[in-house]
C-alpha cells in the first residue's frame, strides 16, 4: 500500500470505475509529425479496431479526423479484436507489410491479456509509423497546460487535478518517481493559481545544510547565529503572499520538519533568534519520491501535507504519451529533421527508469548526432541493461537486443538478400540484424548481384509492379528486389515528373 491509498486525495486520482475501459490506438510517430499524439478511441468497451490505410479516422480534441494515410501501410486491415475478459487478439492483415510488436517483428496472430495493454504496446506498421495500444479511461481532452504534456489517461488526469487545486490555497503533496516532472506540476499550479502573478520560491530540501536549514527556511534575527550580521529574511519571507516549493520534502532535516507543521497548522512561525512570530502567507507544495508513512518523517507533518495528493505516473505507465513528448523536446532544439522509425520504436519501448527527465536528455543528445551526422547509430543512447521483458511477457515491452557488429567483409551476397527480404527491405532495419552500419549496407547493394538501385527501374516496369501491389511500395519493393527507401524518393520524383501512375 502507498500514500496515495489512504490519503485525502482528488477523487479523480484512483477512479473505482466499475465501467470497462475503452480500447485507444495513440499515434507516436508519423511522417508527418503534426499527426503525432492524434488518436483512435473505440466507441465501446467491447468494440474491435481495424487499422489501415483508410481507416479509423484519428483525431485530435480540436481537430478533424484523419487516416494514417501513409503508403507504406496496408489497405488490408490489422485487426485488434477484444474478448470480454479484456484480452486482444492481434490479427495480422492480408499483406506483406511489416508488422512489429514492441520492436519484433510478428509473422502470426498474438493475444495480449489487459495488464499488457494496460502497460502499452507499441505497434510499428511498414517502418513508418508507430503506433501505442493501450487503454482510456476518460475522453481525450486539449493539454493547453504549461509544461503538462500528454495525450493518455493518466496525463488527463494530472492535469484535471491540478486545474481542480489551482485556484484554492490548500497544501499539494505531489508524489512521484524521479524525473516524473513533479517541479513542472508545482510550476503549473502556480501559473494556474491566483497567485500567478508573483514568485515560485523553489527549494531543494535534500541540499539544505542541517545548521542553517532553520535560517534559511524561516529566517533569522541579527545575532541570531555566528555571522548573522544583519536580519535574514527566509524563503518564507521571500514567498509572502505567493507560493513556495519543497522539492524533496522526504529529506527535511528532523530540526525544521516541526516549524513546517506549525506553518501548516497556525499559519505563523518565528525566525531564529526573532522576539516575535510572523504571520505565513506563503501557499506551500511538497514534493517527493520516497514513501514517507511509517517512516522517521515527522507523521503529523505528512498528515497536513496531504490536504491535496497528486501522483505523477511513471513514464513506463504512460507510453502513449512519448511521442507527443519526444515532439515537444525537439521543438526545443536546433536540429529539425525527423528521428529514424527504429529509433521512436526504441523509445516507446524502453522502461524509462529516469522517466521524462532521461527521455529529454536521450532525444537531446540524438538531435545534436544527428545534426553532426545524419547516419548516427542513435541506439546506442539508449542503456542496455534496462530495457525489459518482450512481447509474450506480461511485463512492459521492451525493443530488440543490438547485435554484435560485424564486417562487412565476413558477409556474402545471400545474407544481405534474407536480411532485406527479412526485414521488409528497409535498410536500416537489415543494417542493425545484420550488425553492420547503414553506410557499409549501402556499399554490399551497390555491388549485389540481385538487388537493383531503385534509380535503374524502368519507368514501365516500375508502373506495372505499383499497379500490381495497389500502390503497397513495401510489397512493390519486395516484387522488384530493391530497398523501400530509395523507391519511394524515386516514385516521388517520377510523381512529380508525371512518370508514374
Amino acid at each position: 500500500m502507498t500514500d496515495q491509498d489512504y490519503t485525502l486525495t482528488s477523487p479523480l486520482l484512483n477512479p473505482h470505475v466499475e465501467a470497462r475501459p475503452l480500447m485507444a490506438v495513440t499515434i507516436v510517430w508519423h511522417p508527418q509529425q503534426a499527426r503525432i499524439g492524434e488518436q483512435y478511441v473505440a466507441a465501446e468497451a467491447g468494440s474491435d479496431i481495424e487499422l489501415s490505410r483508410y481507416a479509423p479516422l484519428f483525431w485530435r480534441p480540436d481537430g478533424d479526423g484523419l487516416p494514417l494515410d501513409h503508403v507504406g501501410i496496408s489497405r488490408h486491415p490489422l485487426r485488434l479484436a477484444r474478448d470480454a475478459v479484456d484480452n486482444v487478439v492481434l490479427t495480422l492483415p492480408a499483406s506483406r507489410m511489416l508488422v512489429e510488436l514492441n520492436g519484433q517483428p510478428i509473422e502470426q496472430a498474438v493475444r495480449l491479456d489487459a495488464k499488457q495493454i494496460a502497460q502499452g504496446q507499441v505497434l510499428t506498421l511498414g517502418r513508418a509509423i508507430v503506433l501505442c495500444v493501450h487503454w482510456m479511461n476518460r475522453l481525450p481532452a486539449a493539454h493547453a497546460m504549461p509544461g503538462m504534456v500528454g495525450v493518455g489517461s493518466a496525463a488527463i488526469a494530472v492535469r484535471e487535478q491540478i486545474a481542480l487545486v489551482a485556484p484554492t490555497d490548500m497544501p499539494v503533496l505531489l508524489l512521484g518517481e524521479t524525473g516524473t516532472g513533479k517541479e513542472i506540476a508545482a510550476r503549473a499550479i502556480h501559473a494556474l493559481s491566483r497567485r500567478r502573478n508573483t514568485r515560485l520560491v523553489t527549494v531543494n530540501m535534500a541540499a539544505l545544510n542541517e545548521s542553517l536549514a532553520m535560517a534559511n527556511l524561516f529566517g533569522a534575527a541579527k545575532g541570531a547565529y555566528t555571522g548573522a550580521q544583519a536580519e535574514r529574511q527566509g524563503w518564507f519571507g521571500e514567498a509572502d503572499g505567493a507560493t513556495i516549493f519543497l522539492d524533496e520534502i522526504g529529506n527535511a532535516p528532523a530540526s525544521v520538519q516541526p516549524m513546517l507543521l506549525r506553518v501548516l497548522e497556525g499559519g505563523d512561525y518565528r525566525p531564529l533568534g526573532a522576539a516575535r512570530d510572523r504571520q505565513a502567507t506563503a501557499r506551500l507544495i511538497a514534493a517527493t519520491d520516497q514513501q514517507l508513512d511509517g517512516t522517521d518523517f515527522n507523521q503529523a507533518l505528512l498528515r497536513r501535507l496531504e490536504g491535496f495528493v497528486i501522483a505523477l505516473p511513471a513514464l513506463r505507465a504512460r507510453r502513449e504519451d512519448i511521442g507527443v513528448l519526444i515532439v515537444h523536446v525537439l521543438e526545443s532544439q536546433v536540429w529539425r529533421g525527423a528521428l529514424p522509425v527504429d529509433f521512436v520504436t526504441a523509445l516507446a519501448c524502453y522502461d524509462w527508469p529516469g522517466n521524462i527527465r532521461q527521455l529529454v536528455h536521450i532525444v537531446k543528445r540524438a538531435a545534436l548526432q544527428l545534426q553532426a551526422d545524419p547516419n548516427a547509430d542513435l541506439r546506442r543512447l539508449i542503456p542496455a541493461p534496462s530495457l525489459v521483458g518482450t512481447a509474450a511477457s506480461p511485463r512492459a515491452p521492451s525493443p530488440p537486443s543490438v547485435p554484435v557488429r560485424k564486417k562487412p567483409s565476413d558477409l556474402n551476397d545471400q545474407d544481405v538478400l534474407n536480411a532485406m527480404m527479412r526485414h521488409a527491405w528497409t535498410i536500416q532495419a537489415a543494417a542493425q540484424a545484420l550488425g553492420i552500419s547503414r553506410p557499409s549496407l549501402y556499399k554490399l547493394l551497390e555491388r549485389h548481384a540481385e538487388i537493383r538501385p531503385a534509380h535503374a527501374i524502368p519507368v514501365d516496369e516500375l508502373n506495372v509492379a505499383l499497379a500490381a501491389c495497389e500502390g503497397d511500395l513495401t510489397r512493390c519493393a519486395a516484387m522488384l528486389k530493391t530497398p523501400v527507401e530509395p523507391l519511394r524518393r524515386q516514385v516521388c520524383q517520377l510523381r512529380q515528373q508525371d512518370g508514374v501512375g
